[in-house]
């Protein structure tokens, strides 16, 4: 069963309200919560990222860096970028003549992610950013990506239809999400997702409620045949998902066309 990003409409002079993990709170409130999630998070999301995922998240990055064909001259725009991963990639592909963007609303993350950039020897082009309101031209890219940030924004819909907006015709926008599990993992993902995940959260990175945030944010997730209606709706064409790791993950794929 899947579950949309937002509640009933709001009765008027009521502010709107979504979800933040199961708790229903005010959508100016999420966008706070969430932030304080990562600035929180970010000085150990790597080490956290390949604990919790058993390092399989480099996999599932791999896969959707080998999905992207990005070559060189190309522009590309990695949405909620985090640590730079897929940038790294990108930019290495693309080449001097290409352009490469890594961008999150969240600076403490950004910050991270264009450190270890430079760190690496890559130097690109990094911002802080919405991806609600994308502060670059119509058809300038030819690849958008967004790698486990999706499920965190607010209104998913206006992010995917910026996506959109910025892309070239003919341009591939990817999105790498945990998504719905197949049903005979669910009960052992589910004790996993909210027993251990916490706990190594607070040992690891000192931060149990944004672990457990995390588990919950995956549930309430448009499963896969969702998020693809919702890439379609926003103008997208040839949508398709790839489900990795028995549906722990997903990359959708979606192309604009015109």
């Amino acid at each position: 069963m899947s579950t949309t990003a937002r509640t009933s409409a709001p009765d008027a002079g009521q502010e709107p309200q979504t979800h933040f993990g199961f708790e229903t709170v005010q959508e100016t409130e999420k966008a706070r919560r969430v932030a304080e999630v990562f600035h929180s998070v970010a000085s150990r999301y790597d080490v956290m990222n390949d604990l919790m995922s058993v390092g399989l998240h480099r996999v599932w990055k791999a896969f959707t860096i080998g999905r992207a064909q990005v070559r060189p001259g190309m522009r590309v725009l990695d949405i909620a970028g985090g640590t730079g991963d897929l940038s790294k990639a990108f930019a290495r592909r693309v080449g001097p003549e290409g352009e490469v963007w890594l961008t999150d609303i969240n600076d403490s993350m950004l910050r991270v992610g264009r450190d270890r950039l430079l760190d690496h020897g890559v130097v690109t082009p990094a911002a802080v950013c919405d991806a609600e309101c994308l502060p670059f031209p119509d058809r300038y890219f030819d690849r958008v990506s967004v790698a486990f940030g999706l499920r965190n924004m607010t209104h998913k819909d206006r992010a995917l239809a910026e996506m959109r907006r910025v892309l070239k015709p003919g341009g591939k926008l990817l999105v790498l999400e945990f998504s719905r599990v197949t049903p005979a993992l669910a009960p052992a993902y589910d004790w996993y997702s909210f027993n251990i995940l916490p706990k190594m959260g607070q040992l690891v990175a000192g931060d149990e409620a944004s672990y457990r945030y995390l588990a919950e944010s995956i549930r309430m997730h448009p499963d896969q045949d969702t998020l693809a209606g919702m890439m379609r709706e926003a103008g997208l064409d040839r949508v398709q998902y790839f489900n990795m790791t028995a549906g722990v993950v997903a990359l959708h794929e979606g192309v604009r066309l015109a």
